[in-house]
Order: C-alpha cells, then sequence, then structure tokens
C-alpha cells in the first residue's frame, strides 16, 4: 500500500528514532575518525548534538504540531551543537525544518525542497567547505531527492530508500575525494552519521519497533560499512533483546531447502534459534533485536499464530533492580550523612564589574588555565581537545562575562564552527571569535591585545599574529593506520603538527624532537614547550635543554600545562 504523505506526529517519531540510531551508533563513528588520536569524537558531538534537539520534541508530547517540532529540532540542535560535524548537522536541521514548519503534511515534493534547503545552509554555514565529507553526503541525497520528485515519484517508501542508498553510495565514494580517507581505510565520519539517522528515522517508519525513550540504553551496534571495529557495550550481557516465539501454518511447501535459507536468515538477525517443521506447520523461537524481520521474513510461509515476545533486557533490569533496593537505601543514607557534613550550597558569584571588552577561553589543564586567566582572560570554558564545549556552552560563558564585546577563542579547530554560530545567535553582546586552533595560537591573541586601540584593530592585529604561531603536539595512536604515507602502529607516540603527522615512533623523547625539528626555521625566534598531566618535570627539563643545546638562536621556554592526552604541546614562533 503507498503512503504518499505524513503528519507531524510521524515527522516527531522518525526524527526521534533517528536520534537513537545515531545514538547507538557513536563509539562506532568516533572511530572513523582519521587521526588515531584518543580524543577522535565525531560520533559523540553529532549524538549530543541530536540529542539536545530529541529532548525538546521529546518534551513537546506526542501531539505537537509540525511548526512546534521543527521549532524544537532547530532550536535544540543550534544551542547543542558540538564540533564541526555537529554544527554541520544542526545546520542541515535548520535549513530542512524551514521548509517543513508551514506544512501540515509532508509529501515527497516537500521533503525534496526541505533537503535541498538543508543542503544550502549548511554549506553556506562553512567558510571552506570541502568536499568528501557529511556535506557531500547531504548534497548527494538532496540531489537525488529532487530527481524523484520531478520525475513524479509520490511513494513515500520508494523515494526516502532510493534516498538513502544514494547517500550510503556517495559516503561510499567519499575515499576517492579525501586520500586521507582512503589511506586510513575509512569513509567520512560525519557522513557516516548522518546516515545513521537517516536508517533510523526510516527503519521508524517502515514500522520496525524502536524503544523511543531517550533514557534507555542504546542498542546494540549493527556492523555496517568499513573501517569498523565497534562492538556495543550497552546490554553486553544480553546480545540480542527480544526473545521470539510463533507458529507458521503453511500455506506452501516448506521443504529442506526452504528450511535451510529460512535458518540462516533467523541467524543473521539473532541467536537462540529453534525451527522445527512438522507437516502443515513451523514452531519457531528466536532470540534477536528486530523481532519485525523474523514475523515479516515467516508471512512469506503462511500465515502466525500463538505469538509471543518478551523485552529480555527489560526483565533482566526488573531483576537488577529489584537486587539494588537495599544498596539504594543505603546509599541514600551515606547521602544524607554527607548532607550534615556540607549543609549549605557554594555562595553565588559576585557579578563581574561592567568593561568594554572581554575574553574568553577553551583551555583544558590547570596550567593552561592559569596561563589565560594570568593574561586578563575573563572566563575559561573547559574543555579543547577531550571534549568539545557545545554553542550552549559558549552562550552560557559570554551570560558570564559583562563586557559589550567579548573576544572568543576556540583553540580547537574543531571548536570554531559551534563558536561562529554562537555568535549568529548573540543578540545583546558583540562576540567576535578569533578563529584560534591550538592552545598556543590561543595565547599569542591574547598577548598581543592592546587596551588602547579599537576592537576592529585588535581584531586584525591578533588574526595577523596567529597566522606566525606554528603548533605540535605530541600524543599516541589509538590504532594501526597509514597517513601522510606514514605506517602507524597502535600506541607509537605521533607528533602532530598543523598540516598533519610530523613524526611518528616508539620513543616519546626522539618523536618530540623529529616534530620541533620540522617546524623550526631560519626565522624561528621562539619555542615555547607546555607538558602534560601524564609528563614528569625532569622530563620535561631534559627536553627543554636538548632543545637549548640544539637551537642556541631560539628562545626556549617550558611551562606546566597539565593538559590530558596530550604529552607535549609546543609552539614556534
Amino acid at each position: 500500500m503507498s503512503l504518499q504523505k505524513i503528519d507531524a506526529k510521524m515527522l516527531s517519531k522518525m526524527f526521534l528514532a533517528g536520534a537513537k540510531n545515531l545514538e547507538s551508533k557513536k563509539e562506532w563513528i568516533n572511530e572513523l575518525n582519521v587521526f588515531p588520536v584518543p580524543d577522535g569524537d565525531t560520533g559523540t558531538n553529532m549524538t549530543m548534538t541530536i540529542m539536545s534537539a530529541a529532548r525538546e520534541v521529546a518534551a513537546l508530547g506526542g501531539n505537537a504540531d509540525m511548526e512546534s517540532i521543527c521549532k524544537a529540532i532547530s532550536s535544540g540542535s543550534l544551542r547543542g551543537a558540538r564540533g564541526n560535524s555537529g554544527v554541520i548537522l544542526s545546520q542541515l536541521f535548520r535549513g530542512f525544518t524551514k521548509v517543513i514548519k508551514i506544512q501540515s503534511e509532508l509529501t515527497v515534493s516537500v521533503f525534496a525542497d526541505a533537503f535541498d534547503k538543508a543542503v544550502e545552509t549548511a554549506y553556506k554555514a562553512v567558510m571552506k567547505p570541502k568536499e568528501g565529507t557529511i556535506l557531500t553526503v547531504a548534497r548527494g541525497a538532496a540531489e537525488r531527492a529532487k530527481e524523484l520528485a520531478e520525475g513524479g515519484e509520490e511513494d513515500l517508501e520508494t523515494f526516502f530508500r532510493a534516498v538513502i542508498e544514494q547517500a550510503e553510495y556517495v559516503l561510499s565514494q567519499t575515499p576517492e575525494m579525501l586520500p586521507v580517507l582512503k589511506q586510513a581505510g575509512v569513509v567520512d565520519s560525519g557522513g557516516q552519521g548522518l546516515v545513521e539517522v537517516l536508517h533510523g528515522a526510516f527503519d521508524l517508519f517502515m514500522g520496525k519497533e524502536v524503544n523511543l525513550d531517550l533514557n534507555s540504553p542504546a542498542a546494540p551496534e549493527r556492523k555496517t560499512g568499513f573501517g569498523s571495529s565497534y562492538e556495543a557495550q550497552a546490554n553486553a550481557e544480553i546480545k540480542f533483546g527480544y526473545c521470539t516465539e510463533f507458529i507458521i501454518l503453511l500455506n506452501k511447501p516448506f521443504n529442506v531447502k526452504t528450511e535451510k535459507d529460512f535458518k540462516s536468515f533467523l541467524e543473521s538477525i539473532g541467536d537462540s534459534i529453534v525451527c522445527v517443521a512438522d507437516d502443515d506447520v513451523v514452531k519457531v523461537h528466536v532470540h534477536t533485536n528486530d523481532p519485525g524481520m523474523a514475523i515479516q521474513r515467516a508471512l512469506k510461509y503462511g500465515a502466525l499464530s500463538n505469538m509471543k515476545i518478551d523485552n529480555m533486557r527489560l526483565e533482566h533490569q526488573e531483576k537488577l533492580f529489584k537486587m539494588s533496593e537495599d544498596g539504594k537505601a543505603e546509599e541514600k543514607a551515606v547521602e544524607v550523612s554527607g548532607a550534615a557534613e556540607h549543609p549549605a550550597a557554594p555562595a553565588a558569584e559576585p557579578e563581574m564589574p561592567h568593561k568594554e571588552v572581554g575574553f574568553i577561553a577553551v583551555s583544558v589543564g590547570e596550567g593552561v588555565n592559569e596561563i589565560f586567566r594570568s593574561l586578563g582572560v575573563d572566563h575559561i570554558i573547559e574543555g579543547g581537545q577531550t571534549m568539545n564545549p557545545s554553542t550552549a556552552d559558549i552562550l552560557d560563558a559570554v551570560d558570564k562575562v559583562n563586557a559589550d564585546t567579548i573576544f572568543i577563542l576556540p583553540n580547537n579547530k574543531n571548536i570554531i564552527l559551534a563558536a561562529n554560530q554562537a555568535a549568529e545567535l548573540m543578540t545583546d553582546k558583540n562576540l567576535l571569535v578569533i578563529p584560534t586552533k591550538t592552545i598556543p595560537q590561543g595565547i599569542t591573541a591574547v598577548i598581543n591585545f592592546v587596551p588602547d586601540i579599537s576592537v576592529d584593530e585588535n581584531e586584525q592585529t591578533m588574526l595577523e599574529e596567529i597566522g606566525k604561531v606554528k603548533t605540535g603536539q605530541v600524543t599516541y595512536a589509538v590504532r594501526d593506520t597509514v597517513i601522510d604515507e606514514k605506517e602507524i602502529k597502535k600506541d607509537d607516540y605521533m607528533g602532530i603538527g598543523d598540516a598533519g603527522i610530523l613524526a611518528v615512533g616508539q620513543d616519546m623523547a626522539k618523536v618530540t624532537e623529529e616534530m620541533v625539528a620540522a617546524m623550526v626555521d631560519e626565522d624561528s625566534e621562539l619555542i615555547s614547550v607546555y607538558y602534560g598531566a601524564d609528563v614528569e618535570e625532569a622530563a620535561a627539563e631534559e627536553l627543554r635543554d636538548m632543545l637549548e643545546s640544539a637551537y642556541p638562536a631560539c628562545d626556549i621556554e617550558l611551562q606546566s600545562g597539565g593538559q590530558p592526552i596530550y604529552y607535549y604541546v609546543i609552539s614556534v614562533e
């Protein structure tokens, strides 16, 4: 039966299902990041972005109109956007909802127009769009949607299926567009995230049973695409959650080959399989995450009876809940005891005196944070390498700085788009983004601020000065790969420069030396070393002594940064 339009209620469910599917795949998508660094977080950023919107949609209930749902999707994703992939996803939603919010029902032609507007909006949000990314996947899907609409297609199932197939095809071609993806053996992680959203929404549209409770654990991972090594952690003790039983009342022959094919299908979607054929009936038992697929295949052979589906995870959780009641009571007693020791909440921070110009910096590591504070930064947003702050986090920080104009230093290339988005949403303050990609660039920007000149002159000066800073960062590899023709093994040390990997090896000191050597030239005057939380001061001092010996024409500065993940952050100016 052809379905040619859907209403706001179905859209709401499809969006929530898309969000849940992305959430269940986030760790796998994280592993698709090209650079094998321990802070690869595309899946996390996209999930936190869409879940911010999903919570607003869920809060509306099941009877909200199209305009309310669109507002929740757009505002929720914009404020919750984290990282470049999250911001682009939020912009796709923003453009999409601009078209559909004025409709009461959605047809193929409306969806095609909405996809087109989504892509247009997202491309405009990125200063230098790069092909082979989530943008390319979205554009491919939108172009296919337009072809179908112009060709007279009206059936939504046919339309959705074709659009997703095109998105998957474009995704599979991203390694041909970006050689670095091909070298690493992965598709674009952001594009994969978008495809998972589409898959989740389509599954619900097709009648698949989806748990839309945003507080429930994510479903186990379905391994698709290539470059994946993710295994689901949620509900690890129960791989397949639904105990499914039924009897098929056969209306066609069920021979040995048919039985073998049916069993093979059941094995592809679950385990604990029992399939017993007896004359004109077949008794079936399977543990699966998708009972609907088992039932749909069985209907090809006849009518069904004695159907029974039990949620084994829910039963398991209920048992665990019952076992933990005594423990919770004990924990509550501890909380009450602790409350007696700490009776009062901390006093609110005093309001900051008004100033014309203020600074916000994104930073992590107490040493680095203290450097920014000492240079006059008014507010530190904790985050950066290991957690990209959202647009809402940035807006909240802006509220805490009592200044007419505020410079924000993202200090990470994956935070710049979120900062730009926050600046666009500001109405009562002038938020200026200095696109610092590293901590040393941020420090240089603040140092070059001159209170006696205009905001515009300061902005221009800072932009010029950060362009003179080279940054290298030393961390470790989380997987085997090949990048920039360098073979990298898991746990190798990597020296990563502004444009790629500069050094790889098993000796941290040697890798650091090679990285610095690749950064220093005859015009270099200053080398600043910020050592991380996992580096002993003595080892850092040895590195400083080596640099002083190797580069006598340069001043060497050594400071404790305290940053996690990155053993050294080193700048050359």
